[in-house]
């Protein structure tokens, strides 16, 4: 079991009501059929050892990251953190940037992608469409209008190395595998996304995409929370060390 002094050094924040921790690549955040150990109860763990705390500790998670991304994940420690951070994440009041390791730069070296995204469970994967002018529904052969959600993000090229590109991403709406698969659309891949059509996996099962930058107003004090996480320690994000 990590001890606490060994994982508080992945506690990027934390005050009564919430706790920001830094995921591991390849880290689950919740159980799932695997039966895999989880974030969740690691940081309860974690909580429990710190505060000496008897019987459960109460721990809320108001949002996902994707088991193979890396980085920042926001956990309520009250009902009523949940509650407002649950709401404030469903209606965008979360600024989210993401840290992409690619394999080849996308036509310009900024701006915007939107496409419409349709989730196929039985493959847990996104595809994406590219839009009509206008913002017309594409026509996607069986697929209704309502199959689709409308997906949106804004991207710039930070840096490059002579195999790979360092791409800072902002979310403008939140969908399964939204980054994924929308640099997939463009033929451009995330360094060990097997899943959306990178060649080959990275040793730790995790892939190049890190949730670098969160900023919000706290949901209980109203101040302004803004948090950074390191990245993956290793010889590929050590190349884009900025």
């Amino acid at each position: 079991m990590t001890s606490e002094t060994d994982f508080g050094n992945r506690v990027l924040y934390e005050d009564n009501h919430i706790i920001i921790v830094n995921k591991l690549p390849g880290e689950i955040v919740q159980a799932d059929k695997t039966g895999d150990s989880t974030l969740m109860d690691t940081v309860k763990a974690y909580l429990k050892e710190k505060y000496n705390k008897p019987g459960n500790v109460y721990l809320g998670l108001p949002h996902r990251l994707d088991r193979p991304t890396s980085g920042i994940v926001v956990l309520a420690k009250t009902e009523k953190a949940l509650g407002r951070l649950n709401d404030m994440f469903r209606t965008g009041k979360v600024d989210k940037i993401y840290w992409a390791i690619v394999d080849r730069p996308l036509p310009d070296k900024s701006g915007q992608l939107v496409h419409y995204l349709y989730r196929d469970g039985n493959k847990n994967k996104s595809f994406a469409y590219e839009c009509e002018p206008g913002g017309g529904c594409p026509r996607v052969r069986g697929l209704k209008a309502s199959d689709l959600q409308l997906a949106r993000l804004e991207y710039e090229q930070l840096a490059t190395s002579d195999r790979y590109v360092l791409l800072k991403i902002r979310l403008l709406t939140g969908r399964h595998h939204q980054i994924r698969a929308q640099l997939a659309a463009c033929n451009v891949h995330i360094k060990g996304d097997l899943k959306y059509g990178f060649p080959r996996s990275n040793p730790d099962g995790g892939i190049c995409l890190h949730s670098r930058d969160v900023s919000f107003v706290h949901p209980v004090s109203r101040k302004l929370i803004e948090v950074t996480a390191p990245t993956p320690q290793d010889r590929i994000w050590s190349i884009f060390t900025l």
